[in-house]
């Protein structure tokens, strides 16, 4: 019998290193009250982001250029709640480190409590190999200002795991966000 697959995520956390902090069961509830879940869920793990933000502005009416990105689109702030204009977006990273295996994917979704707000979490794979605090792109659908918390659920990542290892892994292709530990703006 396969070995199912929220202990699998358990025994690849402990033994692998491969998710840094690691929370072995789903979490509800804090010293304050409750909170969106994080932790281990029966298919994968609920995320959280950190309190580093960067939230998209337009005061310098730059032009979005993936290939030259103009960082001053963007105003810096930490804090355990961050209010994303309406129609706009900000960027975080998660709290959680990761090491994916070289015989895994995870792809990356948005959790159903902010979609069910206009709060889209953009879909991001974590390829074979890849290694770092994965940057997250919350879009906040709505005309009103919206709310982020930091240090809970933000997100999901689910595992998909072969029989086999890739051929070749992100770590082999130099990917250029290999390793990332703050919020990671584009590069081309």
């Amino acid at each position: 019998m396969a070995i199912k697959p929220d202990r699998w995520i358990r025994q690849m956390a402990e033994t692998e290193g491969m998710i840094e902090p690691f929370e072995p069961s789903q979490i509800r509830e804090s010293e304050n009250g409750r909170v969106i879940s994080y932790g281990t869920s029966s298919y994968g793990y609920d995320i959280r982001c950190s309190t580093e933000f960067k939230i998209f502005t337009n005061i310098n009416s730059a032009i979005v250029d993936p290939k030259q990105f103009d960082e001053s689109s963007f105003v810096d702030f930490v804090g355990d709640v961050c209010i994303i204009p309406p129609n706009s977006f900000a960027l975080a990273r998660t709290v959680e480190y990761f090491r994916i295996p070289r015989n895994v994917l995870t792809i990356c979704l948005g959790k159903s409590t902010y979609a069910r707000c206009g709060i889209i979490v953009n879909v991001t794979p974590l390829e074979p190999e890849w290694e770092g605090y994965v940057t997250l792109e919350f879009s906040n659908t709505t005309p009103l200002p919206a709310k982020i918390y930091a240090n809970e659920g933000i997100a999901q990542v689910i595992f998909f795991q072969s029989d086999e290892p890739c051929e070749i892994s992100y770590r082999d292709r130099d990917g250029k966000y290999q390793g990332q530990t703050g919020v990671t703006l584009p590069k081309a």
